[in-house]
């Protein structure tokens, strides 16, 4: 019998989970001795953290609307389902890289999973100017191996097709996508909102008619290509560090599409974390030091993807895409066809940067990196070079054939006079 939701609380988690013997052989059987302190500051969720004699955990909880909006906007429970599911492959597919699953209730829309203690926010870490050793490496490899594993280069067709199946009825997140990232940021929708100032620049994109066209490109492409199974949010949000390990988090947005989908937000929003900085640093030279190490991060992540993604390509294609049999048990080099996929991917990580950098911007959710500068003249000038590149990024992703051409790209806008 299904039991009714309830959303968690401080004083109703220990009454509610205590006698889940997957959560009490983490912490502890001693209930009120437990520690719950709610840390949720995302869009959607509930957040508790909960510490017992024995241990820590986290508990995260759906809640049936947008928490940032709140019950005006229904949402279902199931994003948990499609959440619980996606840390699991993550795990399969890239060991460690995701938080430990202890416990999942479909029913109360609940995942009890591993506490990364040590670890924090990267966005937070970036405005603060710290630097993670290994952060490219580990992220350019995850976003390999998550598109490549997930693929029918690696899938067996019945896994893969079934699997499909059913990351395809997370439509409702897919759905916030499709409009928050793909379509609001080029209209005036109802929940837009946008610094002061920005006005010239936005009528600039809104305006563009062949821009707007290949958004739309890139969103067909987005509800049609179902490559591989993508995070789905991979922003600084959902990278958690410390100053020499990298763990991924919140893959509730997970859907079957374009393998460059994660690459292409992860860049984004490392590009915005840049242009950020002049407001975050104390001098100009500290500002220009510290970009350059967030460039550096850009061109190894995407090192690492190609050369992780080269090495699967070798070892591990066994699926229906490009078989073995076609080119090397002929004597044949499948290199031609492996930059060939490698130019795809790349295109449309390109153009998914872009669109992201314009709808942390412009539509309902934005970065930090930008709100919390105080200074509206200033932000409004360093979110235009952010918006500028996006579109020129978007026009222009078939002709950018390398990582290196994308940083020198930022560096000219960096110093664009708005």
């Amino acid at each position: 019998m299904k039991n009714e939701y309830e959303a968690l609380t401080l004083e109703s988690l220990p009454l509610k989970l205590g006698k889940v013997s997957a959560i009490t052989d983490q912490i502890g059987l001693e209930t009120d001795k437990w520690k719950v302190k709610e840390v949720g500051d995302g869009n959607l969720n509930l957040v508790f953290i909960v510490e017992g004699m024995r241990g820590a955990l986290v508990i995260k909880q759906a809640l049936p609307y947008v928490r940032v909006v709140g019950d005006s906007w229904p949402l279902t429970l199931d994003r948990a389902f499609f959440e619980y599911n996606a840390l699991i492959r993550q795990d399969q597919r890239d060991k460690g890289i995701a938080p430990a699953v202890y416990y999942f209730d479909r029913d109360q829309a609940i995942i009890a999973m591993e506490y990364l203690n040590d670890h924090k926010i990267l966005r937070g870490m970036l405005i603060d100017g710290r630097v993670v050793d290994g952060l490219a490496n580990t992220i350019g490899n995850h976003c390999a191996r998550l598109a490549f594993k997930g693929s029918d280069l690696y899938m067996e067709t019945k896994e893969k097709k079934e699997d499909v199946s059913l990351f395809q009825k997370n439509f409702e997140l897919m759905g916030i996508t499709e409009n928050l990232v793909f379509t609001d940021p080029y209209f005036d929708a109802k929940m837009n909102n946008h610094s002061e100032g920005l006005d010239p620049t936005i009528k600039m994109l809104r305006d563009d008619i062949i821009m707007k066209s290949r958004v739309q490109d890139m969103l067909r492409n987005f509800t049609c290509n179902a490559e591989t199974m993508c995070h789905g949010d991979l922003h600084s949000g959902s990278i958690m560090c410390t100053e020499s390990e990298t763990r991924v988090i919140d893959p509730e947005f997970a859907f079957y599409g374009p393998m460059g989908f994660d690459l292409g937000m992860n860049i984004a929003n490392y590009l915005m974390a840049y242009f950020s900085q002049p407001a975050h640093r104390k001098n100009r030279s500290e500002s220009i030091e510290y970009q350059g190490w967030i460039l550096g991060v850009i061109q190894d992540t995407v090192y690492a993807f190609n050369q992780e993604f080269n090495n699967l390509w070798k070892t591990e294609r066994n699926g229906i895409l490009y078989p073995k049999c076609l080119f090397e048990d002929q004597g044949h080099s499948s290199d031609h066809a492996l930059a060939s996929l490698l130019e795809h991917i790349w295109k449309d990580a390109v153009s998914v940067c872009g669109i992201e950098m314009h709808r942390r911007c412009l539509s309902l959710a934005h970065n930090a990196d930008f709100e919390l500068i105080e200074d509206i003249s200033l932000r409004a000038n360093l979110e235009a070079r952010n918006l500028l590149m996006g579109r020129e990024l978007i026009l222009n992703s078939n002709l950018l054939n390398s990582v290196g051409e994308v940083c020198s790209m930022a560096k000219k806008f960096n110093e664009k006079v708005i």
